[in-house]
């Protein structure tokens, strides 16, 4: 929400990373779903702000580099791909996959290519169903493993894309926010939280559990159909996806037979006014017919209690002008979050980088580098 809305009674406290609209961390970005990227084609898209051209080369390996051609600017997403390089419609500039000009037509045989003729090019991989794009040439690390589902084959389902007019990082603290859960959501949990920062200091783990105390309708039913214990896992990499695992350490009524956790994947990134969440269900692939159906029940079930709670508070966020001054003992995981995304590396596509970039230089560097 704008700033300077009660600016002089409720002055607006821009953060570092959090909730600033002129950062975008370093983290994979949904750029397509694979299956609109057959072999050799090329696609433009428009990701945090940026015009992104994504193909992908005759042997099916994506690629992706700055959206407009060097030369004249035209939108490369007009172009062909022929093998593993990209073509511009315009003049038929070729460009391999690391963004160097490696033809031009007119210019003769002898003479070299211009120095700025290249393009910024950026990490790919593709995971569940979708291409995802890396602000940087090269990666540290892949896209987020589901909690609980380290290693194993999945079979996944997207869900509804919707946007919210907020930050996305200001809608990935609905997970963790423990207080809302008992005054919106009517489960009255005393949970014991746990909070573990991890993987490069870019993921960060919290864990809720605690016991269904049976006062509300809603907890009478969660005692009845899974027993006294209750727990669910959040995790965050790099503030633009959050995995969700819930249904962990529980019983069918609270018996001995334990139920398969339930999870689900968001992405998010940021879009004029507001951001975009991509749902995905995500369930252990399993062999056969009935292993095939029970992995689709779990995505289903997945998706029921997504939605049971998705609405409920869906209108505060579209709402809302986030601008914490009062935070509680409660608050403490949303509190460690803003934290975490605040020591978050900012990419390229930010539009304070290179005034980062110059800050973090010394003056006996800037004299070495003249």
């Amino acid at each position: 929400m704008n700033r300077d809305i009660n600016k002089h009674t409720q002055p607006f406290r821009e953060m570092r990373v959090f909730n600033n609209w002129n950062v975008i961390a370093k983290g994979w970005y949904i750029a397509c779903k694979s299956a609109d990227l057959p072999p050799a084609s090329v696609k433009s898209v428009d990701l945090c702000g940026q015009r992104i051209a994504v193909f992908r080369d005759n042997k099916g390996k994506t690629h992706a580099v700055d959206g407009y051609c060097p030369h004249m600017g035209a939108d490369l997403g007009l172009g062909s791909v022929k093998g593993d390089r990209l073509q511009c419609f315009f003049h038929q500039w070729s460009f391999d996959p690391s963004g160097k000009c490696v033809d031009i037509p007119c210019l003769s045989k002898s003479s070299p290519l211009p120095a700025k003729a290249r393009l910024q090019a950026y990490a790919t991989e593709e995971k569940y169903g979708f291409i995802w794009v890396y602000p940087a040439a090269d990666a540290p690390f892949g896209v987020m493993d589901i909690p609980d589902l380290e290693g194993k084959q999945l079979v996944f389902r997207h869900g509804r894309a919707f946007e919210r007019r907020c930050h996305h990082h200001i809608n990935m603290i609905n997970g963790i926010d423990a207080q809302h859960l008992r005054t919106v959501h009517q489960i009255n949990i005393d949970m014991n939280i746990d909070i573990e920062l991890c993987d490069r200091d870019t993921v960060l783990d919290v864990t809720l559990r605690g016991e269904f105390p049976g006062k509300t309708r809603r907890e009478r039913l969660g005692r009845f159909f899974l027993g006294t214990r209750y727990e669910y896992k959040m995790r965050y990499a790099d503030a633009c996806i959050g995995g969700l695992s819930i249904m962990r350490g529980v019983y069918l009524f609270g018996g001995k037979r334990k139920l398969p956790h339930l999870t689900m994947l968001y992405a998010y990134q940021p879009v004029k006014g507001g951001a975009r969440v991509q749902p995905i269900y995500v369930a252990e692939k399993r062999s056969g017919i009935w292993g095939g159906i029970k992995s689709y029940l779990q995505m289903w079930m997945m998706q029921v209690a997504y939605f049971a709670l998705r609405d409920e508070d869906g209108f505060v966020y579209d709402n809302i002008r986030f601008n914490p001054e009062v935070l509680l003992p409660i608050d403490r995981p949303v509190a460690r979050y803003m934290a975490y995304v605040n020591a978050l590396e900012l990419s390229v596509w930010s539009a304070s980088w290179k005034t980062e970039q110059a800050a973090s230089v010394t003056p006996l560097q800037s004299n070495s580098a003249a």
